[in-house]
């Protein structure tokens, strides 16, 4: 059997994933947003991170750094990587290979679901190679416009996708589940 990926992007309302005066959760912050970060972080999964997330995220200051955090940081994670040496979080480990074979030997021998957290370079490889099983886009209610740095999706190509769930958190914030169907593209 194989282990199911899901591609998880935080993101503006305009399509980016970050932007220039943007705070995390782009200021937006909620107890639905918490209890959902919560709910996920404690699910058994693989967790799939790039290099800069994986620095973004170690460096969370302690203050900070809550109990989910502490589960997030014990759960398996491979961290890609050409240049890390080492790791901190007792769970993860560097791979350097080729990303999409790894994934493939992974989704082959997990035994817990993939699931990336931001990694835009890593997301987007996955959808182009057909790895991605569910991509869910958490779309937070504003636009970030000239200030916007790391488009969502740059450089992805074409896919047909199915609404598979959605809902709405804090009132505000959009979270879209897809599935890519495997469908070509209607011209």
């Amino acid at each position: 059997m194989t282990a199911a990926l899901t591609a998880d992007l935080f993101v503006s309302a305009d399509g980016w994933a970050k932007g220039e005066r943007s705070p995390g959760y782009f200021g937006y912050h909620g107890p639905d947003l918490g209890r959902w970060i919560e709910e996920e972080s404690a699910r058994p999964q693989h967790v799939l991170l790039g290099r800069l997330t994986y620095e973004a995220l170690d460096s969370v200051p302690g203050e900070a750094r809550d109990e989910a955090y502490e589960t997030m940081t014990r759960l398996p994670t491979t961290v890609f990587s050409r240049t890390l040496t080492s790791v901190d979080w007792p769970g993860a480990r560097i791979e350097s290979g080729d990303l999409a074979e790894t994934v493939r030997v992974l989704k082959d021998a997990s035994a817990a679901p993939l699931r990336t957290m931001g990694s835009l370079s890593i997301v987007r490889q996955l959808l182009n190679a057909g790895l991605v099983d569910r991509l869910r886009l958490m779309v937070f209610p504003l636009l970030v416009g000239p200030g916007g740095r790391e488009p969502m999706l740059a450089g992805v190509e074409e896919a047909d996708l199915d609404l598979v769930d959605h809902r709405v958190l804090d009132g505000r914030t959009v979270l879209l589940e897809y599935a890519p169907t495997g469908r070509p593209i209607p011209h």
